[in-house]
């Protein structure tokens, strides 16, 4: 263990001192993508009071303990303002676990793989997109580990949501109001299949006549009755100046439509908080956004493990909080050793009733953590904040073909304005026999096409 010398004032300054510089590679002594190319681990690239939340607060807080109202205030630098307020208002509660140190349990091990392998290889074309060296689209990984702009932090998840080749996430949909009283459930599957950037299932790096696409993103509903068989269909082109189509089959109309490709800030369904955009806080081509800045770096709190709800049979997980105990999943959070937090503004949609969004990004691995919009006027609109996890707990086991499966486990969209909550868990299973799936290229034809959509309605 190294003399504590490093403080926290010192990791500020050292942030404060790059981001001056325009450098913006995680890590303090050394970047982590160094490290993690070295041993697979990137604790020798910070300080040990940035990895223990316990030394980070003088003994204070320890993993085991629970952030509550009555002691959040310790770690209020930590903490974005919606939880804040959530935790010390609605009754939420984080039980805090050890930081995290190794990247496979971070991320897919095929991504760290690709990301180590391609690093060097991405560059900007001249409309701003993505490519390789040779001017094509990206062959996988995060192409920019070490960004040197607020743009280069963005683009990883942008490009691949979920960081599989494929992934069918079979979702429980709960919607709540101002009050805690549980107002809409639902029953989704949510299908992602990558076109390019391919980095498990062949063939790779492209999906053969789709090098022109970004990915396929199907939505389908199976509960309640009244929006069973409701499906959209977006297709993501690879220019990232472009809007997806969006096509949708709405079962009392019997066929499939067109809907406006810019039409991302609306509900899909009746009652819930988020919008299209909101998808992974990068739910819209990252060209039409734009005015990107960072706006800090920092330690931060967030859940990055230790959240498959593995004791549930259905993986769901309990609930506490608001007004009748239904407001927050429980989960678990550890201290992030460095954030790149990031604003963008939507140029690209006049009408949006979004002005600007802010998100936080985990700086070893550009994953991000949280996200807040703000509407025109410049209040907090919305909040974003998912957990993660390796689905992997004691001799307990999901695997995504050769690797425990990584992903994410549940999320609160809360729109702060209105007080409504959306909460969201990927489980098992859902109503009609629908399952988590991973890496499994027969999903393409069964759930991503005009074709499918409609068969799915009927």
């Amino acid at each position: 263990m190294r003399i504590r010398k490093y403080d926290f004032n010192y990791a500020r300054r050292h942030f404060l001192e790059q981001s001056a510089k325009g450098i913006f590679a995680a890590g303090v002594f050394g970047t982590v993508w160094d490290a993690v190319a070295g041993n697979g681990g990137f604790e020798n690239a910070y300080p040990d009071e940035l990895l223990s939340i316990e030394m980070y607060t003088k003994g204070k807080l320890k993993p085991g303990d629970t952030i509550d109202a009555s002691n959040v205030d310790i770690v209020a630098d930590l903490i974005d303002p919606i939880r804040l307020i959530q935790i010390k208002q609605l009754g939420r509660k984080i039980k805090l676990v050890p930081t995290t140190t190794e990247m496979t349990k971070l991320s897919p091990p095929d991504y760290i793989e690709a990301t180590l392998r391609n690093q060097g290889l991405a560059q900007f074309d001249a409309k701003g997109n993505v490519v390789t060296k040779e001017g094509k689209p990206w062959i996988g990984g995060n192409p920019f580990p070490k960004p040197q702009s607020a743009v280069e932090v963005f683009v990883p998840v942008t490009l691949s949501w979920g960081r599989h080749d494929v992934s069918f996430y079979a979702v429980r949909d709960y919607e709540l109001d101002a009050d805690g009283n549980l107002g809409y459930t639902y029953e989704v599957a949510w299908v992602e299949y990558a076109a390019v950037a391919r980095t498990t299932i062949d063939p790779k790096p492209y999906l053969p006549g789709s090098e022109d696409k970004l990915r396929y993103n199907t939505v389908f509903f199976t509960y309640p009755q009244d929006a069973k068989g409701t499906s959209f269909l977006n297709i993501w082109p690879y220019d990232q100046t472009q809007f997806p189509d969006l096509m949708g089959y709405l079962p009392q109309f019997k066929r499939v439509r067109r809907f406006p490709s810019s039409q991302r800030f609306e509900p899909l369904i009746p009652g819930t908080t988020l919008y299209l955009s909101d998808a992974w806080a990068a739910g819209d081509p990252y060209l039409t956004w734009g005015n990107y800045k960072i706006v800090g770096r920092q330690p931060f709190i967030a859940g990055l493990t230790e959240n498959w709800a593995a004791e549930d049979e259905n993986w769901e997980g309990k609930t506490h909080g608001g007004g009748k105990g239904l407001t927050f999943w429980d989960t678990n959070a550890e201290l992030i050793p460095e954030v790149i937090v990031v604003e963008c503004e939507p140029t690209g949609y006049p009408r949006a009733p979004v002005g600007k969004k802010r998100v936080w990004f985990d700086a070893r691995t550009l994953l991000p953590v949280n996200a807040i919009t703000f509407d025109r006027r410049g209040e907090p609109f919305k909040s974003f904040d998912g957990t993660y996890s390796v689905y992997e707990k004691g001799d307990q086991k999901v695997m995504d073909g050769t690797h425990p499966y990584w992903s994410w486990c549940n999320v609160h969209a809360h729109d702060v304005q209105s007080n409504r909550m959306t909460r969201l868990a990927q489980v098992k299973q859902i109503g009609g026999g629908y399952g988590m799936r991973v890496n499994d290229p027969a999903i393409f034809d069964q759930y991503l096409t005009e074709q499918a959509i409609r068969r799915l309605g009927t």
